[in-house]
């Protein structure tokens, strides 16, 4: 999406009847060099998007972020504070980081928040310079991949009880035992 000067990479949500819910611009740029494996500077392209995004649907509350976003789990932490029980990340991880990462992020932001994470990649496209990883799936709040595909063209169906998001939250209440005393400022320790 073009914008002034910035260009970004923006994911929209359209409900059934055409309206806009949300639109989530990629907070965090894909800027890595992995020796023998891959390098890429998304910035010198794209802009980053500075907003947590969120909306509400006749279910429950979604939060939306995209591709390397799902490395930050703050970002998830954020959303399942704004009262989240699904988050959803269209990706395109790469052959390089998709093997040992892309299933493991969506376990860890599942588990950590305690919601389920939806996940869309694009099917691998031999010819493409650009190899994704595909591997689209559903994380239960428990951990479980409830359903995934390969890298070939698919569609991936799944039933999401969003009584069990509750249920988990109960019976192991970390978000009552968060110790914001002591970490809360996380961010001061970045700097």
């Amino acid at each position: 999406e073009k914008d002034g000067d910035g260009v970004f990479n923006t994911s929209v949500v359209v409900s059934p009847e055409g309206e806009l819910l949300a639109k989530h611009r990629k907070v965090h740029l894909f800027d890595i060099s992995v020796p023998n494996g891959i390098t890429f500077k998304e910035s010198d392209t794209l802009s980053a998007g500075n907003s947590i995004t969120t909306f509400d649907t006749p279910f429950c509350k979604v939060g939306l972020g995209i591709c390397y976003d799902l490395r930050f789990p703050q970002l998830g932490m954020l959303m399942r504070e704004q009262g989240c029980k699904l988050l959803v990340y269209p990706g395109a991880f790469n052959t390089t980081t998709g093997p040992p990462h892309w299933e493991l992020l969506q376990r860890a932001r599942a588990v950590d928040n305690q919601l389920y994470v939806a996940t869309a990649s694009p099917a691998r496209n031999p010819e493409s310079k650009y190899q994704a990883w595909g591997h689209s799936s559903i994380v239960s709040p428990w951990g479980d991949v409830i359903a995934t595909t390969e890298h070939d063209p698919d569609t991936i169906i799944a039933e999401i009880d969003l009584n069990r998001v509750d249920e988990i939250r109960q019976n192991i209440p970390i978000s009552k035992q968060a110790r914001l005393d002591i970490y809360s400022p996380v961010s001061l320790i970045h700097k």
